[in-house]
């Protein structure tokens, strides 16, 4: 039996009833999985993929112990997957967004990992006894659209506002890249990488062809069970995986769409700054002028009020041509 055939009995087996693949799935209030933590969060899946990527060749999946913080959340979504192995705690993540903050994330993550790990061996941080810690690792499996190499490091250092030859706090997140046609010799060394990396591209395949996104995960869905990708896994998980999908392309969308309310705030504030810096020049700014200022959001109107100080040579000339009064 294949790991992701013993990952769907597992799964059957915590369940008192199966739903029908029509049935729709109760979102749950507090948190949303991914595909890619549904399937590696498990023992006997995870451990292949730890081997092909560390040369190993451990058997036995009880050896590995899943330490997944349950009530970790980044902006709705559960982190992966992280575990005990070999005196390392490893985190595993997948993302299909550009994201230069993962080393912070992760700085996050590991501190209340490591807190967890104390605690639950009742030691005491003020012993005069050495506390033994696991090694931290953290991997990015990546295959977004932004062209990467293969293999590179993220360090927490690069977000530093002052370089520091050495700096005494450093956290480096490998990330990898899983697009089809890259890292051939990792995904020949895990068959359940390669295929959930066709899994994915299946489903931008399908959506560049089908009108509606939910339409194109399910026969992504459909056709990959038909040719054997990640089979027994998607016969299992079928109305799990397609609301997943649907939640994590929604996800993305969310994010894509505060990245570009965060840039045009960002521009707003730049003219904003840029008209008070000109008026100054013009004479005492009052302050409910700044403050009105700085307030607006609507990039025209901040272009036509730039064309207005331009215009004036005085505070009172700029309000005559912008029309702008105390409240």
């Amino acid at each position: 039996m294949t790991a992701p055939a013993r990952l769907c009995m597992g799964a059957l087996l915590r369940r008192p009833e199966r739903r029908s693949m029509n049935e729709p799935i109760p979102a749950n209030r507090e948190y949303k999985d991914s595909v890619f933590r549904m399937l590696y969060n498990d023992p006997e899946t995870v451990l292949p993929l730890y081997n092909a990527l560390n040369g190993t060749d451990y058997k036995n999946p009880q050896m590995l112990t899943v330490t997944t913080l349950e009530n970790a959340l980044y902006l709705g979504m559960r982190n992966d997957v992280s575990f005990l192995l070999d005196s390392r705690m490893t985190l595993y993540e997948h993302q299909s967004t550009w994201n230069p903050n993962l080393p912070l994330r992760d700085l996050f993550y590991i501190a209340r990992l490591m807190e967890k790990y104390v605690n639950v061996r009742r030691k005491s941080l003020y012993s005069s006894t050495l506390i033994r810690l696991p090694a931290p690792r953290f991997v990015v499996f990546y295959n977004g659209l932004k062209d990467t190499e293969d293999d590179l490091l993220l360090r927490l250092s690069d977000a530093y506002e002052r370089a520091e030859a050495e700096p005494e706090l450093e956290l480096i997140v490998r990330l990898i890249n899983i697009n089809p046609g890259h890292n051939p010799e990792l995904m020949k060394r895990c068959q359940t990488l390669r295929e959930y990396s066709e899994f994915v591209a299946r489903i931008l395949k399908c959506t560049a062809e089908e009108n509606s996104f939910p339409e194109a995960v399910e026969r992504a869905v459909t056709e990959c069970i038909r040719e054997g990708i990640l089979a027994d896994f998607l016969l299992c998980q079928k109305s799990e995986v397609i609301a997943m999908s649907i939640f994590e392309y929604d996800h993305e969308e969310e994010l894509e769409k505060l990245g570009a309310m965060e840039h045009e705030e960002g521009v707003a504030e730049g003219r904003g700054q840029a008209i008070l810096l000109l008026l100054s020049l013009r004479g005492s700014v009052p302050g409910w002028l700044k403050e009105h200022i700085l307030k607006e959001t609507n990039i025209s109107t901040l272009d036509g009020w730039i064309r207005a100080v331009g215009e004036t040579s005085s505070i009172k000339g700029f309000l005559a041509k912008t029309g702008l009064r105390e409240a």
